[in-house]
């Protein structure tokens, strides 16, 4: 048996007792305080930013509403705690917030080294790289000893770093510390280029003041499945996240919207009849109203009603659904059943 050096010891030890310290109480803090409290991104448009009223809204908004709505059968019950990229696992493992929201990529080493483990995909991502298009390059690979702003201390780092050195190129990192920083540091030339996840840089492409001089690379650098994170030790609060987004991805599967839900409550679909609570008692299991499915629908909308109105081809981003389309029109977003 090999010994832990001190440092090794001191960090298991931490992770441990954050682990332990949590395990089985967020669920019943959450609904002794009244409201979840997630963690977003700090500024990310479509899939979390405020208005110019001080209301939130994107994608990973609509998540953190979506448990809400299961928990208190109110989409408003909940605040958001905005985290930079450096900030958000640390929050999560020490309490600060019930849920991460934000932006973030499942691992292996997030799941079985730091206490935390994702609930589920609601967003299939890709790392890429974004130009300007008077550079004149229409792929990675002619980047050659081209300089790079990359966020520090992130998979997105060595992510690019082992693309690089796979495809035997060279690059100069210039470092940063976010990547709206980043992006700044791109357009004011001190790059050629930056990279993130190919949904960040659209954002961060939508909110310049010319949009249309820059060009998001085909090259897919690596695989990036976002979605929500909880603490490990609490298999109930994880159970409520995870059914909140497949209850969220299953009613657009079966065609239940905002505008029908109603309508769709005289369904004879069983299906339909068990996710909207009509029949059934689904939501015992999880402490949660029957209609829990029924709520999020009518309150949030389904998954693709949330993705058209913040990231899809009607919003700034035009992001198209690609793999994020259900699996049953040639996308990989597949809900667990419902039953």
């Amino acid at each position: 048996m090999k010994w832990m050096t001190g440092a090794a010891a001191a960090a298991a030890l931490l992770l441990a007792t954050v682990t332990t310290a949590q395990a089985g109480e967020t669920y019943d803090t959450v609904r002794e305080r009244g409201y979840v409290q997630c963690g977003v991104n700090s500024g990310l448009g479509g899939f979390a930013l405020a208005d110019s009223k001080g209301e939130w809204k994107g994608l990973d908004i609509d998540m953190c509403r979506s448990i809400a709505t299961m928990v208190f059968g109110d989409a408003s019950k909940f605040k958001v705690t905005p985290l930079t990229t450096q900030q958000r696992l640390t929050a999560l493992q020490s309490g600060e917030i019930d849920v991460l929201t934000r932006n973030t990529t499942a691992t292996m080493s997030r799941d079985t080294t730091q206490g935390l483990m994702s609930a589920g995909i609601n967003y299939y991502d890709s790392q890429g790289v974004i130009v300007k298009k008077d550079l004149g390059v229409s792929s990675v690979t002619e980047l050659d000893g081209a300089t790079i702003c990359v966020l520090q201390g992130t998979t997105t780092e060595l992510n690019l770093a082992d693309w690089f050195h796979a495809h035997e190129i060279s690059y100069k990192p210039v470092v940063i510390e976010t990547s709206e920083g980043g992006f700044r540091t791109f357009e004011s030339g001190r790059c050629d280029a930056t990279t993130s996840d190919k949904s960040q840089l659209a954002a961060l492409r939508a909110s310049s003041a010319s949009p249309d001089e820059y060009i998001i690379l085909p090259e897919d650098l690596s695989k990036e499945p976002l979605g929500p994170m909880v603490r490990q030790g609490d298999d109930e609060w994880f159970m409520v996240v995870r059914w909140a987004l497949n209850g969220w991805v299953e009613a657009e599967e079966k065609g239940i919207t905002s505008k029908n839900v109603d309508e769709m409550l005289k369904s004879d679909n069983p299906d339909i009849q068990r996710i909207l609570g009509v029949t059934g008692d689904m939501g015992k299991g999880l402490q949660v109203d029957n209609r829990w499915a029924y709520n999020i629908v009518k309150q949030v909308g389904n998954y693709g009603e949330s993705f058209e109105r913040n990231v899809g081809m009607g919003s700034p981003l035009k992001l198209e659904r690609g793999l994020n389309a259900q699996w049953t029109d040639g996308g990989v977003m597949y809900a667990w059943p419902i039953r």
